[in-house]
């Protein structure tokens, strides 16, 4: 194989070059504006120019289905809607539905915690209409990062990219040290039994967790050999799992109470909301399956079947995992640390606790997994528009992965997880999945209504006008629901967000339709996605807030400092290709030939 296979890699668009598993400067600042400290300097002088072009313009899917030939090699399509099924389930069907249900029948809902948990699975299918028609349309490994970089520009897709691996990362380091503490009581052993306490260390970050590390390595090598392989593994541990979980339904049953089901809604109806809002987290995880979009065999098939389908499954799942909770135990003794252990042993079942450990640990296992592959792939696609480091969007030749993107992310899951304490992760799960969902929804309505040089001006008007009445209502929706009980600003709020939705159909005419598969009842689906996001944020905590604005500040200090310097010189470098190109004849192959000339115009070479 040639050194631009494997060594360098050129791209087929724009000549740009690719590394792979070397770690020079130029693998990870390969661009012009970091060639030199005069050159930085002037690209550091230029931002505020830079960071205009960057924000108002907008990528195109082409350009986003051309950004995979920048990974030097192709990642396999192996995958098709059994496997995106089964990835669904893995990714949302983990421990939390054995604590967060006991949880809130406990203290918000009551044996009404099946319907939030119906009214979570609604607003979580709202989520997944919209992110399965990008998924259709733009089949890249980039996920909601590639779908907002087409139809909101750069920067809001990097603000949003950037927010959800931080979550992915805490995300899979919880889930690491929770591995431990179920592995422990599977062995009828204490949680911390198998952490090593250094005392010289602060409280919190003193008990070290070895197992969490090894935890890591093994999921990190399981995604790094072969997505398939990684699909196949998760299959059959899913398998396992809703075997043991119906397990618990059918043995619950055995030993269900009726009564217990009085009263049904003791908190009232703001209860089961409340509720709602705390258990649609239980159902994030599903965007991880988008991100698997390039390695599916047929998109246009596959991912409709694959997403909805497991997002139906797990919606089943959950109601009936409460339903014989709720039936078991009267809310009021459920426990809310381990409610079905507890429940079991009241009943007589006192080893039923261990089925519970072993389905959560099974669980937590495939949520690792997913995480793993679905993290890797939004860096992958990050780094190839070089916002992130162009050596992260390397795809081995052999596996067809992105070895370094998962490497890297899994690495920083483990060391989080080695020092710092579950209850210190959990207060840092951010709100950046519900921010994101907010993003796509109104990213697929200016995909439905606007287009360059389509849609006109006033048109355009409209929609801008309209949109920022959707989201102004919505927040005020939200903000009445946090702050008080009065109903007289849903009175508002709610028409004014019913009139704007309403005038974007009937007067904004659609720009575009979809191809293959297309959100039904568009603009009322993403419209009231948007409204339910915006309401469930409005159950978060003040910590969420804070974390989310302090990471997002140090997010925007890396792209002045950097991401947006090296994305400006890419971007510019492929307009200049492409400009090239057609001066001399326009085909693809005589742009890379180019590229690997004296004369190649690319700052990436050498």
């Amino acid at each position: 194989m040639g050194e631009g296979e494997e060594g360098h890699g050129l791209s087929t668009s724009g000549g740009i070059r690719r590394r792979g598993c070397t770690l020079s400067k130029d693998d990870f600042l390969p661009e012009e504006s970091f060639k030199s400290w005069g050159n930085y300097v002037n690209a550091l002088s230029n931002t505020p120019a830079r960071l205009y072009d960057r924000v108002v313009t907008r990528s195109d899917e082409q350009e986003e289905m051309d950004a995979k030939a920048r990974s030097v090699n192709q990642m396999k399509r192996s995958l098709n809607w059994w496997d995106l099924m089964w990835f669904g389930l893995g990714a949302l069907v983990g421990a939390g539905i054995f604590v967060l249900t006991g949880l809130e029948a406990r203290t918000d809902a009551g044996p009404a915690v099946v319907l939030a948990y119906v009214i979570s699975g609604v607003s979580a299918m709202l989520a997944v209409f919209c992110y399965t028609e990008f998924a259709v349309e733009i089949p890249v490994a980039g996920g909601s990062f590639a779908y907002l970089r087409v139809e909101l520009g750069d920067f809001v897709a990097f603000i949003a990219a950037g927010n959800i691996l931080l979550e992915y990362v805490i995300g899979s380091a919880a889930m690491a040290r929770s591995w431990t503490s179920y592995f422990a009581t599977l062995c009828g052993r204490q949680p911390d039994d198998f952490r090593i306490v250094v005392n010289s260390l602060a409280e919190g970050y003193n008990r070290l967790d070895p197992i969490a590390i090894g935890v890591c390595i093994i999921i990190s090598i399981i995604a790094c050999n072969s997505t398939k392989a990684s699909s196949r593994i998760n299959y059959i541990a899913s398998v396992v799992h809703v075997l043991i979980l119906l397990f618990i339904i059918v043995a619950g049953l055995i030993h269900a109470d009726t009564k217990n089901f009085t009263p049904f809604m003791p908190f009232g109806p703001r209860g089961v909301f409340k509720a709602s809002a705390v258990l649609f987290f239980a159902y994030t995880g599903f965007d991880a399956v988008s991100t698997m979009a390039e390695e599916t065999k047929n998109p246009a098939r596959d991912i409709p079947i694959g997403l909805v389908g497991s997002v139906l499954l797990t919606t089943v799942l959950y109601c009936a995992l409460a339903a014989v909770l709720c039936l078991m135990q009267s809310y009021k003794n459920i426990d809310v640390n381990a409610p079905f252990s507890v429940a079991f042993e009241a009943v007589g079942l006192g080893w039923g606790k261990y089925v519970v450990a072993a389905g959560a640990l099974k669980g937590m296992t495939s949520v690792l997994l997913v995480n793993c592959v679905g993290q890797a792939r939004y860096l992958t696609h990050i780094s190839r528009t070089h916002m992130m480091p162009p050596w992260f969007s390397y795809v081995n030749a052999k596996s067809g992965t992105p070895v370094n993107a998962t490497i890297f992310m899994m690495t920083s899951s483990a060391l989080l997880a080695l020092f710092t304490s579950l209850d210190i992760l959990s207060n840092l799960l951010s709100i950046s999945t519900l921010f994101i969902f907010i993003l796509v929804a109104l990213a697929l309505l200016v995909r439905r209504y606007y287009v360059s040089n389509v849609t006109t001006k006033e048109n355009r008007n409209k929609l801008l006008v309209l949109l920022a009445l959707i989201v102004a209502s919505s927040i005020g929706t939200a903000t009445i629901w946090g702050v008080t009980d009065d109903w007289k600003g849903y009175c508002v709020t709610l028409p004014i967000w019913f009139l704007a939705t309403a005038g974007i159909s009937i007067l904004v005419p659609k720009a575009r339709s979809p191809k293959v598969w297309g959100v039904p009842l568009v603009p009322w689906v993403p419209s009231v996605s948007i409204a339910i996001n915006f309401f469930l944020l409005a159950s978060m905590d003040k910590d969420s807030f804070i974390r989310f604005a302090v990471w997002t500040v140090l997010l925007l200090v890396y792209y002045v400092l950097l991401g947006l310097h090296a994305s400006y010189d890419t971007a510019k470098e492929l307009e200049k290709n492409a400009e090239w190109g057609k001066v001399e004849g326009g085909n693809a192959s005589s742009l890379t030939n180019a590229g690997d000339t004296k004369s190649e115009p690319v700052p990436s070479s050498k």
